[in-house]
């Protein structure tokens, strides 16, 4: 990076770029950095940050024209810390929505902040004249004074703040932070289900890109000379997103790619094709054509050329070197096989629960008292009242509409309950949220795979991992994953013992669906839970999927407190101690699984009437 900027003012002008182009693109790059780090790192898109970009500016210019304040950096810097804050008050209200709610949002923002810069703050703010007179920094060195007052030297100048902004931008999303950023991303509601606290992680970054924003705008008044008043422009904020579309979300170095083309094609159809306002509609055209055939960007087109080039060719398999034929088996006899092969191999030791657990080891460690969930008039769950004992597996039977998902769910403070009370370990957890019961120790695996998709096996691992060594929201935002104590070897215990470890670098996207059904409970497992739901972990799968599942749930639940969902009931009560019937949202009986088998309630409710024979 440190090359191309050395090398840019003397390569672009040969392609047709001017000086004062170049430094656009700079101060547009350093402003789609922090874009980059709301919406391609964090999913959170944006129409707002022209409101944090002319704030900075117009803070810096208001301090270097009116007040005269003599340093320009010092000033710039103010504005940065000026746009900061006030990112953080409109976060606080922008953050209560998600989805196209946030971005209407921080869409009217904007407009309130550009009709506040013309009206009622014009005399500190110039209105429609702007700030003119900006002045430009000068470097004292003792012997001499070195002034940025050229295209030359103030490219110096701004090339060496970004430097800074892209290295730090860097850290931030290499760091523990940008981890679970990315995690927010793809999945927000599993990275809440394993300890993190998102809102908080959202306004962070929300508070980066108004940063980012902040600066950019300050440098902009530097190098025009006056701070402009369509800085607060809805163009403006317009302009941020197409460019980092262009370039490519998610890469921090989109931005910069994007706003090379961008304003490489607005000056060549404007000065040298002369097209006057129809260059908008040309620009236009491009910018869909590329959003529709680079789905990533530029960047990510490149990446995937580059991958295409240096994919390996699959060798042909000659005459005589495929596998051995084996003899036909029939099913009971290739599910015997299969389970022998599972049961012989190898399987890592259970982790141990991290979360000390409160009082005497064999009283109860969850109690559901009177628990009932309404919705209008359909009651979902009854007044059930449930409870488990430290270290033993239990597991949840009944027909479709039992209400045992429900139920989950109240569990593990999804939702809450209607009515009735949940006690935790001594602890009364009713109304509290998903993220801070799985701090105190309870987690879950959910029915239907919630995973981050577009992130690597590990790294989905250590998400969860690292809501335990870090709680649920620590700023380290310079602080390497490595060096977190534990973190490596809690998340090779437990790709271990989810046999995902030969899996660890491929994207969640390529692995079959036993194998994402295995990672949902590795998921879970890496926050060391002291008692774990699992919802249907056996849906769906194949007999050998199933088999070497059963023998993963029996591994861990050695020493381990499990509740079980499941409508596999020849493999559930293989796995627990007891077995919780549920008919229409109530209990309708508890007991070992050979009661449970033998029960004529149980065999009237959940197989209709039929029992077998």
């Amino acid at each position: 990076m440190a090359a191309g900027l050395i090398a840019a003012p003397f390569i672009l002008p040969y392609l047709g770029f001017t000086p004062s182009t170049i430094n656009r693109i700079l101060v547009w790059g350093l402003f789609g950095i922090g874009f980059d780090i709301l919406f391609g790192f964090t999913g959170l898109l944006s129409f707002g940050q022209s409101a944090f970009f002319g704030t900075g500016g117009m803070v810096a210019a208001y301090l270097l024209t009116i007040v005269n304040f003599p340093y320009v950096v010092t000033a710039v810097f103010i504005g940065t810390i000026a746009a900061a804050l006030v990112g953080y008050l409109v976060g606080l209200i922008a953050l209560r929505r998600t989805g196209i709610y946030f971005a209407m949002i921080t869409v009217a923002i904007a407009e309130v902040f550009y009709f506040v810069e013309f009206s009622p703050l014009s005399a500190y703010t110039g209105g429609e004249n702007g700030l003119p007179g900006v002045p430009t920094p000068t470097l004292p060195l003792g012997f001499t004074t070195i002034q940025f007052n050229s295209d030359s030297s103030l490219y110096a100048f701004l090339a060496f703040w970004y430097f800074v902004g892209m290295v730090l931008a860097l850290r931030i999303v290499r760091s523990p932070v940008g981890a679970v950023l990315r995690a927010i991303r793809d999945n927000p509601l599993r990275a809440a289900a394993v300890g993190h606290n998102i809102h908080s992680y959202k306004l962070t970054a929300f508070v980066i890109a108004a940063a980012y924003a902040g600066f950019a705008g300050g440098l902009l008044g530097i190098m025009q000379g006056f701070m402009p008043p369509d800085a607060f422009t809805f163009d403006t904020s317009g302009q941020l997103v197409m460019q980092t579309a262009i370039g490519g979300a998610g890469t921090l170095f989109g931005p910069l790619v994007g706003a090379t083309v961008w304003l490489y094609l607005s000056d060549f159809l404007q000065t040298t094709l002369h097209l006057g306002a129809t260059w908008k509609l040309v620009l236009g055209v491009v910018f869909v054509l590329l959003v529709c055939f680079l789905r990533r960007g530029l960047i990510g087109g490149m990446s995937n050329l580059y991958a295409l080039v240096t994919r390996p060719v699959a060798t042909p398999i000659k005459p005589g070197q495929g596998a051995v034929p084996t003899p036909a088996m029939t099913v009971e006899e290739e599910q015997k096989a299969i389970a022998v092969e599972i049961a012989t191999a190898p399987v890592a030791a259970p982790m141990p629960a991290a979360h000390r657990q409160n009082g005497d080891f064999s009283g109860l460690i969850l109690e559901a008292m009177a628990l009932t969930k309404r919705y209008g008039g359909l009651v979902a769950n009854s007044a059930i009242d449930f409870s488990v004992r430290h270290g033993e597996r239990r597991g949840i039977i009944g027909p479709n509409g039992a209400g045992k998902t429900t139920f989950f769910k109240m569990l593990t403070c999804e939702i809450e309950p209607t009515s009735g009370r949940i006690m935790f370990e001594g602890r009364d957890i009713t109304g509290m949220n998903v993220t801070d019961v799985c701090q105190l120790g309870l987690t879950k695996s959910y029915q239907v795979n919630q995973l981050f998709t577009r992130l690597t096996v590990r790294e989905n691992v250590t998400i969860a991992a690292l809501a335990e060594l870090r709680g649920k929201f620590r700023l380290d935002l310079f602080r390497r994953l490595l060096k977190i104590p534990g973190l490596t070897e809690q998340v090779e215990h437990t790709l271990a013992l989810v046999n995902l470890t030969d899996r660890a670098e491929r994207p969640v996207a390529a692995l079959a669906y036993g194998e994402k059904r295995r990672l949902e409970v590795g998921l879970a497992l890496a926050s060391s839970p002291s008692l774990l739901l699992l919802d249907e972990p056996l849906a769906g799968m194949s007999p050998r999927e199933r088999v070497e599942m059963v023998k993963l749930l029996k591994s861990i639940g050695q020493g381990r407190t499990m509740i079980i969902i499941d409508h596999d009931m020849d493999s559930l009560f293989e796995l627990v101690e007891r077995v919780t019937v549920l008919q229409e949202g109530r209990v309708l009986v508890e007991g070992t699984p050979e009661e449970i088998k033998g029960n004529k309630a149980v065999q009237e409710a959940y197989l209709g009437g039929v029992v077998a024979a």
